[in-house]
């Protein structure tokens, strides 16, 4: 599946307020292409009683991508994708606006697609940083998903 620089940027943009919740948290969605995402959250909406960056924005921010590459890699038509497990390791607090960078290899993309056709359903996982803008990894989270047919 190959999609057109339009069909990228109205992904793009449809998931950058994917619903009201990641839309108050103020994510967008930085660069798209197929098994590939760049996100990022600010910290002026987000921040939590101490200064920092909320928990919660942290890990909205690492589960977005997920959903992300799914519009921008496979076929909408016939699966869904649902989060399985994430686990989450806060390194040290997030005092600026975080990004987060996503990639599955087209092989990865291959064996899911396959397997899901197959099967009904596939799993698939990765791990991912959120960083600072100075580049500091603030957090890293596990993330588990699956890739599962309409109707299963």
């Amino acid at each position: 599946m190959s999609l057109s620089k339009e069909q990228l940027d109205t992904i793009k943009t449809a998931a950058s307020t994917p619903f009201p919740f990641a839309t108050r948290c103020g994510s967008t969605v930085d660069e798209l292409e197929r098994g590939y995402c760049k996100m990022s959250m600010p910290l002026a909406p987000n921040v939590n009683h101490i200064g920092t960056m909320y928990a919660g924005a942290l890990f909205t921010l690492a589960e977005l991508p997920g959903g992300v590459i799914f519009l921008s890699t496979f076929d909408t038509r016939n699966f869904y994708p649902i989060v399985k497990d994430m686990q989450i390791r806060f390194r040290r607090p997030a005092k600026t606006d975080i990004t987060v960078e996503v990639r599955i290899t087209e092989e990865e993309v291959q064996r899911i697609q396959s397997e899901a056709d197959a099967n009904g359903k596939a799993d698939f996982e990765w791990e991912c940083e959120l960083k600072d803008t100075s580049g500091e990894v603030v957090a890293i989270c596990r993330n588990l998903y699956q890739l599962r047919k309409i109707g299963m």
